[in-house]
């Protein structure tokens, strides 16, 4: 019986198998970058929330409570809880948190499908042709992903990047068969 790492594959497989493995990095990069993203803005929900319901509730009890005669206190508290809810309305974190949640899993979805597209797929009897098509498919769908899932910003790709190289998306699998 034959086994995948006894088969030669011809140059195209070859350059099949070699593309499918930079789709499947660019799309490891794309996703590890979202749920990043995804992960500081449901962070940044609570870190604007939670004050502003505090502070909100501590203007309300010093103004019933005539605190001060000038109630400056509460009219401070107000201003401030004034701004975190005009923050947290215009940067709408619980959207982002959605959009690049998303985002993420779509990319690994899109990653998981390329992986047994060249480990396993590529090996079986199609022809170039087909493989080649298959290819283009999934070159295309991340294409799609690109224009429709919102920017990753520069320092979540570069929290994915380190993450991804101190291991974090490597499984034990991998591990044990280098």
């Amino acid at each position: 019986m034959t086994t995948t790492a006894e088969l030669q594959p011809s140059k195209t497989k070859e350059q099949v198998i070699r593309e499918a493995k930079r789709i499947e990095e660019s799309l490891l990069y794309s996703s590890k970058g979202h749920l990043v993203c995804s992960h500081f803005w449901g962070n940044f929900h609570l870190w604007i929330g939670i004050p502003m319901v505090l502070l909100s509730a501590i203007a309300g009890a010093s103004a019933l409570a005539k605190f001060d005669p000038d109630h400056v206190v509460a009219g401070m508290l107000s201003i401030v809880v004034a701004a975190l809810s005009g923050v947290a309305t215009f940067v709408n974190p619980n959207e982002r948190v959605a959009a690049h949640l998303n985002a993420g899993n779509s990319y690994d979805a899109l990653l998981s499908k390329v992986r047994i597209f060249w480990a396993i797929e590529c090996w079986r009897d199609d022809s170039d042709q087909v493989l080649t098509e298959k290819l283009k498919y999934f070159s295309e769908q991340k294409d799609e992903l690109n224009r429709k899932c919102p920017q990753i910003p520069r320092w979540a790709y570069r929290r994915a990047k380190k993450g991804i190289e101190d291991g974090e998306a490597t499984f034990r699998v991998d591990v044990e068969n280098n």
